[in-house]
């Protein structure tokens, strides 16, 4: 099962549109996951309808039209490993402890919000998986997305991948 990861595209605020190379990705990935900061309902519609399954959440700059459709945490078996998804984690420090006490019944956790590629697994063994964001590089040098598989509950081959630098508006 191949996953797609993603977070925090922020269109059309940060950019117009989801760059090309992600969207080439969307078709090869069984499951799609956005770890919330959409800001707009049609990157949900456009995710959703190029998908084979959508798992995401909002994110704090979401508004009503995107909280109505999506939950706070979302969570999903995909052959046998246990993926939650939340937008927000707290501050860096702490963060895998932390995530560790709140999700014990998870095996990976993605999340956005700092825009940080980030890739850890806490002492209790939850892998912790932050995308960065594909059009908001922020204080970052590339924009970035993840793609990884799951084989017999057991994630593998997790891949940051870079874009390359778009086109100023």
């Amino acid at each position: 099962m191949r996953l797609l990861l993603m977070s925090d595209t922020h269109l059309p605020k940060r950019a117009r549109e989801i760059p090309a190379p992600l969207l080439a990705e969307l078709p090869r990935a069984d499951v799609v996951v956005h770890a919330g900061d959409w800001v707009d309902t049609a990157t949900l519609d456009l995710l959703e309808s190029r998908s084979h399954r959508l798992l995401g959440v909002y994110g704090n700059n979401d508004g009503p039209g995107l909280r109505a459709r999506l939950p706070e945490v979302a969570r999903a078996d995909l052959d046998g490993l246990r993926l939650g998804v939340i937008h927000e984690t707290g501050a860096a420090q702490g963060r895998d402890q932390r995530c560790a006490e709140r999700f014990p019944d998870l095996d990976v956790l993605v999340f956005g919000h700092s825009h940080i590629p980030w890739d850890t697994t806490a002492a209790t063994g939850l892998r912790l998986l932050n995308p960065g964001s594909p059009t908001d590089r922020r204080r970052q040098p590339h924009c970035t997305y993840m793609t990884a598989t799951v084989t017999a509950g057991r994630l593998a081959d997790v891949v940051l991948h870079r874009l390359p630098p778009r086109v100023p508006r």
